[in-house]
């Protein structure tokens, strides 16, 4: 029971570091406010290359977790490291679009880790259950983010507007 434990932490650690990196952020910019932004922003790209670093030094043995839940090999690993890159490329590139437009506040760069939490969940679902749980945590986030420029009312309504076809879409499934 207790190999099967570890097992099933070593095969998720990155996703596991995401998610309390995550939890983190959110706490950090509580209390720090509005000013956060950019610390939570390199913050996080940080933690988008520990995670990379993670995986590519020390890849978990293939094979599945969590009763066949999540699967966990070479290529998982790869669409990870991938993953991994293009959101901190993404988040940095954010981070300048949001101090340009006036909307930098500290949740931005905690949506990019919770929706690149997703991505990762969905690269390793074995299952149709995780699939399902890691799309609706990067759909979830990517809602926000197409709706965040809160006094442009096209991007609101871009954000009603994929929320509806989201919802629908996962209604069907």
């Amino acid at each position: 029971m207790i190999e099967t434990m570890m097992s099933n932490t070593q095969a998720a650690l990155p996703e596991l570091i995401l998610a309390l990196g995550g939890m983190v952020f959110l706490m950090v910019g509580v209390f720090r406010g509005r000013d956060s932004s950019s610390l939570l922003t390199w913050a996080g790209v940080v933690l988008f290359a520990v995670c990379g670093v993670l995986l590519y030094n020390n890849p978990p043995a293939a094979g599945e977790a969590f009763n066949g839940l999540f699967v966990v090999n070479g290529f998982t690993s790869f669409a990870k490291i991938l993953t991994l890159i293009g959101a901190g490329i993404s988040l940095i590139m954010i981070n300048n679009w949001s101090h340009a437009e006036g909307v930098a506040r500290f949740e931005l760069p905690i949506v990019v880790v919770f929706a690149t939490l997703g991505m990762l969940m969905m690269i390793s679902a074995n299952d149709f259950i995780s699939l399902y749980v890691g799309l609706e945590l990067q759909s979830l986030s990517l809602y926000v983010l197409a709706a965040f420029h809160r006094s442009n009312l096209r991007a609101t309504e871009a954000g009603v507007k994929y929320f509806v076809l989201g919802a629908l879409a996962s209604g069907m499934l």
